[in-house]
Formats: structure tokens, C-alpha cells, sequence
């Protein structure tokens, strides 16, 4: 039998507590959602303007003047037996535990601080998530120039939220291609990919940004583990760039060959010189 969820009161208005989304939503009308991600963590809570008029967070420049802030507990305190669920622990396990240490893998937390980078496996061999160094460096090879972070900004899937790049697996290193050129698929480089590196190390990509250690630590959470997915060259569109290419390589040939055509004919229509 399917659980009741647990319901909090804002202002007059009934909303059930879904820890499974992270979010509020309206009993009497499902449609209508608060997201946690969209409210100021103050530690013992969650801080937010909210509207009666709009049962929700007012919208941007909005000309609600009926706007109260509002704090609810923290998620464990509302659904303590959801949030056993969702982060894997016993009902007994979680008493006097906050949010934060149920949200965020306090072990993988501990090493970090203590100095322990987090690695990524790239095609069996271990990367080191520097980003001090604003690199992905290959551990035990020092003559690679590994993956910059820089030098790939482009290659980012906004859509996927991921690096797609292609890598050579001899040189352990990002490897751009020449797309304006390209008329095969590469043999001697893989496609992979992988998380933003705020995904990879939250806590130095917070402290490279200047902000607290933990900052957003509860959405992203961290791990000191990765493995990058080899894709199939297909899955990039690659292959679309390499038709246009050919395409286009074609016209210039046969562009070149007319042109060879025309010279040759106007040099036989003017004869020999005497």
C-alpha cells in the first residue's frame, strides 16, 4: 500500500511534503509546486517569499504587495520516514540528524576536506579531479597534458549537463578535432563523457568560486568516484559534419576541375605563340 504522504500548512494552504522531488506540492491542485532548490537554506530550514495570492514564490517583478516570508523545518523533520527512504537509511538511524548529513555522504565529505581529490575513470585509466590546476590530471603520467577544463568549455552539453569529448586514450588527453575537415570518424580516439566539474569536486569548485566549502552541497552532493561513459561517435553528430564536409570538399574538386577545364580550353583556343 502506497504511503500517505505527510501535508504542511503555509499560509492557509495545504501542501504535501514529496522528499522524493525535493519539493511542496498543492493538494488541491498538483500543477502548483515549491522547489527546495528554490529556497534560502538557513541551516535549521528553508527561508522563502511567499504569495497567498499565488500560493507559490511570487514571480519575477512581480506586483504582489502581499508577499510574506516564510520558514518551513527541515526536510527531516517533516518526513522523516521519506527521507530514511530516499537517502538509505533505517527510521532508527536518522534520530537528531539534520538534512545536511542525510543529504550529503558525510564519509566522502570527511576525506575531501582531509585532501582527498576525487577521481574519474576514463577508459581504465585514473584521472585526479584538480581543479586547482583546472584539469582532469592523469595519474602516473606525467608527460600528458590531460584534460584542461578551459580548453573544453565548449564541448558542454547543456541539455545532457555533460562533457562530450573526444580523447585519446594513448596520450591520456582531450584531443580536438578539425571539424571544418573531418571526412572519417577518428580510429584512434574514443568519445566520452562527463559531469561538470562542479559535479566532479563541488567542495574546490566552491572554493576556486570563493563561496562556503558546503555551498549547495545538499543538491549536488558529492562522491570521490566517477566513471566516464565511452559513447558511441554516432551520438555526437559527428557524422552529419563529415557529410557536409565531403559534400563540400566534392564542390570545391569539382569547382577546381572546371576551372582547370575553362584554362585549358581558352589556352587551345589562343594556339601557340610564335
Amino acid at each position: 500500500m502506497k504511503r500517505q504522504l505527510p501535508v504542511y500548512n503555509i499560509e492557509g494552504t495545504d501542501f504535501i511534503v514529496d522528499v522524493a522531488n525535493l519539493q511542496l506540492q498543492e493538494k488541491a491542485n498538483p500543477e502548483n509546486v515549491i522547489l527546495v532548490s528554490d529556497m534560502r537554506d538557513v541551516g535549521d530550514g528553508y527561508v522563502f517569499d511567499y504569495s497567498p495570492k499565488e500560493k507559490n514564490i511570487p514571480v519575477l517583478f512581480s506586483d504582489d504587495t502581499d508577499v510574506r516570508t516564510v520558514k518551513i523545518p527541515e526536510l527531516v523533520q517533516l518526513d522523516a520516514i521519506g527521507m530514511a527512504e530516499k537517502y538509505g537509511f533505517s527510521a532508527n538511524n536518522i534520530q537528531g540528524k539534520t538534512d545536511f548529513e542525510l543529504m550529503v555522504d558525510q564519509q566522502a565529505l570527511g576525506r575531501r576536506l582531509m585532501g582527498q581529490l576525487p577521481t574519474v575513470d576514463i577508459a581504465g585509466h585514473t584521472f585526479f579531479v584538480d581543479i586547482r590546476m583546472d584539469m582532469l590530471r592523469p595519474k602516473d603520467d606525467f608527460l600528458s597534458n590531460g584534460i584542461v577544463f578551459s580548453k573544453i568549455d565548449y564541448c558542454y552539453d547543456d541539455e545532457q549537463e555533460r562533457y562530450i569529448i573526444p580523447y585519446n586514450p594513448k596520450t591520456h588527453e582531450f584531443q580536438e578535432l578539425d571539424y571544418d575537415n573531418i571526412t572519417s570518424i577518428p580510429t584512434d580516439l574514443i568519445a566520452i563523457s562527463f559531469p561538470h566539474e562542479s559535479v566532479l569536486d563541488p567542495v574546490g569548485f566552491n572554493r576556486k568560486g570563493g563561496w562556503d566549502e558546503t555551498y549547495q552541497l545538499k543538491e549536488t552532493n558529492l562522491k570521490s568516484h566517477f566513471e566516464a561513459k565511452v559513447i558511441d561517435w554516432k551520438e555526437t553528430g559527428i557524422e552529419e559534419t563529415i557529410r557536409e564536409n565531403i559534400k563540400k570538399q566534392q564542390k570545391q574538386q569539382q569547382s577546381k576541375q572546371t576551372d582547370e577545364k575553362r584554362m585549358t580550353g581558352k589556352r587551345q583556343r589562343r594556339g601557340p605563340k610564335l
